[in-house]
């Protein structure tokens, strides 16, 4: 039952705002109509159950009594139509996620209002995954509706940022009772059922392989375990072969994007029994195709890795001097092509530098490890005569 009144949840809003509600008060009546459906749905289920949340959804808008002339003569215009009328499903769904992606809200605004409104997730859930209280999540959602509601419905978000969206849903992962980035494939499926775009089907290959990998690429105990290091035999085929296919679908219309070439590299890590097996070659290529799409400074870094494999740590290098300083995890990547090249003690102090700077604290304790691991290798210093170790670079 919950699953399918989340799936109603957009339909059900969208032609609320498609017939002159604005978005803040049409999501407000879904979400009482949904509190009336769950509590009479279990005795008797309507034949039309997306007619009948639209029915009390706009009589709860009615009954609202808005005070302001223009929303009594839409109101009014509403009234005169006899019954809900023909639901386009797939244009409502559509125009709800542009309006969720609205351009006017900042990414922080737009993931939680696309989760509510499009997703299904109560504010708790929301809340929860984010780990902040619920009445914080509750005042940043309601900006956000009142951001759409100001700005109107006139220049809704375009699909690049409805893509956008999706990916930070993806990537918040899972957290609290909400396992996010399983959510956001459920969204990036309704909205390849919605458009042909080569991108959305892209975004939607990326993240069914990424999350085919997820169950490997942790320990027990929360450890962060390298792709190098993962049990292949823990990955998900499943996902792997839908990924793909979806993947071969979407190059196969010749419109290539960015979020098409990421999947690519992810299904070429996918389709190696190991890193050695790995077709480091092709993923150069693509990390070439991908950087002329984006100029992106992330992407240039990740770059450098398949350089390494590919050319050698010394090349390797050459590529990462080209990249920024701040770019995140630079310092962890130059660590890795010093201990290839053989220079285990620069290595170890930069693994320990990129400790330091690390995002996360299980990004940070694998990187800790690593330093520790090349301590053990690199020959202690010469001691003095007192039995103190002399620092490097000291005459």
């Amino acid at each position: 039952m919950e699953a399918y009144l989340r799936e109603l949840i957009p339909r059900v809003i969208g032609v609320l705002v498609r017939r002159g509600a604005d978005f803040p008060a049409a999501e407000d009546a879904v979400q009482e109509a949904l509190v009336e459906a769950v509590r009479r749905w279990p005795d008797t289920t309507p034949d039309d159950p997306q007619g009948w949340l639209v029915t009390v959804a706009w009589r709860k808008l009615v009954d609202a009594g808005r005070a302001d002339s223009a929303r009594r003569a839409r109101e009014a215009r509403a009234a005169d139509r006899r019954g809900p009328g023909p639901v386009r499903q797939e244009d409502d769904t559509l125009q709800l996620l542009f309006l969720c992606c609205h351009p006017a809200l900042t990414p922080a605004s737009a993931v939680p209002l696309t989760l509510r409104a499009v997703g299904g997730l109560t504010t708790r859930q929301i809340a929860d995954a984010y780990i902040v209280p619920e009445a914080t999540m509750a005042q940043r959602i309601s900006r956000a509706k009142r951001t759409v509601a100001r700005e109107g419905i006139g220049a809704p978000g375009d699909l690049r940022d409805v893509l956008s969206v999706l990916y930070l849903i993806f990537n918040q992962g899972y957290s609290g009772d909400v396992d996010l980035a399983a959510e956001a494939i459920r969204l990036a499926r309704t909205l390849r059922g919605l458009t042909d775009d080569a991108e959305v089907a892209g975004l939607l290959a990326l993240m069914l392989l990424h999350h085919a990998r997820r169950g490997a690429r942790w320990t027990e105990s929360g450890a962060l375990v390298t792709l190098a290091e993962q049990d292949r035999a823990r990955w998900d085929t499943a996902l792997i072969a839908e990924g793909v296919d979806v993947l071969q679908a979407a190059l196969a219309q010749g419109r290539l994007g960015e979020y098409q070439a990421q999947a690519a590299i992810a299904a070429l890590h996918c389709d190696a029994t190991s890193t050695e097996e790995t077709d480091w070659a092709q993923i150069l290529e693509w990390f070439d195709e991908l950087l002329r799409l984006t100029a992106s400074p992330v992407v240039a870094l990740n770059r450098v890795m398949a350089v390494g494999h590919v050319d050698g740590p010394q090349v390797g290098l050459a590529a990462l001097a080209a990249v920024p300083e701040g770019v995140p995890r630079r310092t962890a990547v130059a660590a890795w092509l010093r201990e290839r090249a053989g220079e285990l003690e620069r290595a170890r102090d930069l693994y320990a530098e990129a400790a330091s700077l690390a995002a996360s604290t299980a990004e940070r304790d694998h990187l800790r490890v690593q330093a520790a691991r090349l301590g053990q290798s690199v020959e202690p210093p010469e001691r003095s005569p007192r039995g103190r170790s002399h620092p490097a670079g000291w005459p």
